[in-house]
């Protein structure tokens, strides 16, 4: 007990107060902390949940977009399926071969847009958008006059490589009347990510569905009802992507919306194009070189004992891996604006939270569709196929799809903040080395040597795609977002001339 005076008071000694009041001052202090903390776990959580309704904003309809826009050329081979075996293998092989020599090349390039339209818009630079978007544009068209050249020769380069004369001038045929879609192509991809960075996404989508129901319109007309077959429905793709276009130039010169990033035609789109093809060239080659493995493996299932099955099993794979990946693709444009739109602006805390949050919403997107894949692998194949050989083969495939959609979520949104960052060329070479040092080894090596057949095939492509994620997320994780933040501002000074400083 305290010891007291005659007037009733402690006698508690000096140290022992000050003890006691700096006790008193140390909960006091304790208590703020704590106060605090939650005060910051709040607004962490506040702007947490900001940042998931900005990227739900963007993904969905961007998924539609891309959904809509794949969905043309599945309904023309649909259609062409109808015209009997020869017709459909022309027009699946056309698809194929034009999408490995023109699309991809030109999808590829246009997201070099992701970067330099995004940054710049980010840093208050409207003016330039346009200017880049035009660069792009005159690029697009110049490299696909020798696409062109390529697509008018497809029967002789496809009768080279061996494949079946018959069907090789069925798909030649085909792939000469596409040619004007290619140029379309181009110029669309330009203006969707020309509207994209700047936020404005939900045009892409109405201008997308509007064409997608054109094309079915058109499909029936030309393919059925005017006796072109399957000219008929190249016919009605290449009249399907130029109409897409023509709206959303039409929106881009008449909205409001777009009245400071587009000021007409300049000719200061004529200057630093080199600069442009240097971000576009390592952009085009990270979309091909991951595009074109795909495509390889599906030449290698041929190869497989009973490549009948094989290779309509895996067909099957890789258009519903497709499919489901559109959904991937819309978080990828998201982040990508995300990220190119806060390190323009000079916030790179924003951008690092905008790569945090797409991650937790790809770990939920791929958890949910996997498990759908999972759920219906009994009964997805008949969309494609009555054979019960090949029900119960793809019932077999999709858990590995499952896994593989789970990465490849992963790998697009990671790739999307990538392109946010103006890094294609890292992007490029882990591209290269995951899926021709990893991924195509490890499929030929499972599926001829180890004689798993096409599950060692799609297995090898996990391989890759493990082999992917890891590295980026080891070059996310070292990422100094302030340094990022200043290469940003460095390439929008870089990329403006003296005219559009001046204005």
């Amino acid at each position: 007990m305290d010891r007291k005076d005659e007037n009733g008071s402690s006698l508690q000694s000096p140290l022992l107060q000050i003890i006691s009041v700096q006790k008193d001052d140390t909960e006091a202090v304790t208590e703020q902390y704590k106060e605090r903390v939650v005060e910051l776990e709040s607004v962490r959580r506040k702007y947490f949940f900001e940042e998931v309704k900005k990227q739900l904003w963007l993904a969905g309809p961007l998924t539609s977009a891309s959904l809509l826009n794949f969905g043309i050329q599945i309904i023309s081979v649909m259609f062409v399926g109808h015209l009997g075996e020869l017709p459909l293998a022309g027009a699946s092989m056309a698809t194929s071969f034009t999408s490995v020599t023109g699309i991809s090349v030109l999808l590829g390039m246009a997201t070099a847009l992701d970067t330099l339209c995004g940054q710049s818009y980010g840093a208050k630079q409207e003016q330039m958008l346009g200017i880049h978007m035009q660069r792009a544009m005159l690029s697009l068209m110049i490299v696909s006059i020798p696409l062109a050249i390529i697509w008018a020769n497809t029967s002789s380069i496809l009768i080279f490589l061996g494949q079946d004369p018959e069907i090789s001038e069925e798909a030649g045929k085909f792939a000469q009347l596409m040619i004007p879609s290619l140029f379309a192509y181009g110029l669309l991809q330009c203006l969707n990510r020309f509207l994209q960075t700047q936020n404005i996404v939900f045009p892409l989508t109405f201008t997308s569905g509007a064409a997608t129901l054109l094309h079915l319109m058109l499909c029936w007309i030309l393919v059925f009802k005017s006796g072109l077959g399957s000219s008929g429905a190249a016919i009605a793709n290449s009249i399907s992507y130029c109409v897409n276009v023509l709206m959303l130039a039409l929106y881009v010169k008449f909205s409001p919306s777009c009245a400071k990033t587009w000021t007409g035609f300049s000719k200061e789109a004529l200057h630093n194009i080199p600069s442009f093809l240097r971000l576009a060239i390592p952009s085009a080659a990270m979309v091909c070189l991951e595009m074109w493995s795909f495509e390889m493996v599906v030449l290698l299932s041929g190869l497989l004992p009973n490549p009948k099955l094989e290779t309509s099993v895996f067909s099957i794979c890789l258009n519903t891996a497709e499919t489901f990946w559109m959904i991937s693709f819309g978080f990828s444009g998201a982040v990508s604006t995300r990220v190119s739109n806060e390190l323009g602006a000079a916030h790179p805390s924003a951008a690092r939270l905008a790569v945090h949050v797409v991650l937790v919403m790809a770990l939920i997107e791929g958890t949910l569709v996997g498990t759908v894949m999972i759920l219906i692998r009994n009964i997805w194949a008949y969309a494609y196929s009555n054979e019960i050989e090949v029900v119960e083969y793809v019932a077999k495939m999709l858990p590995i799809l499952a896994v593989s959609h789970f990465l490849d979520g992963f790998q697009c949104v990671l790739s999307g903040a990538v392109r946010g960052c103006g890094w294609q060329e890292i992007g490029a070479i882990i591209n290269l080395g995951s899926y021709y040092a990893v991924g195509i080894p490890s499929a030929i090596v499972l599926a001829f040597v180890l004689c798993i057949g096409g599950k060692g095939l799609w297995l090898g492509m996990i391989c890759a795609l493990v082999v992917q994620v890891v590295s980026l997320v080891i070059i996310t994780l070292r990422t100094d977002w302030e340094q990022e933040a200043k290469k940003a501002i460095d390439r929008v000074n870089d990329s403006m001339t003296p005219e559009s400083i001046v204005s």
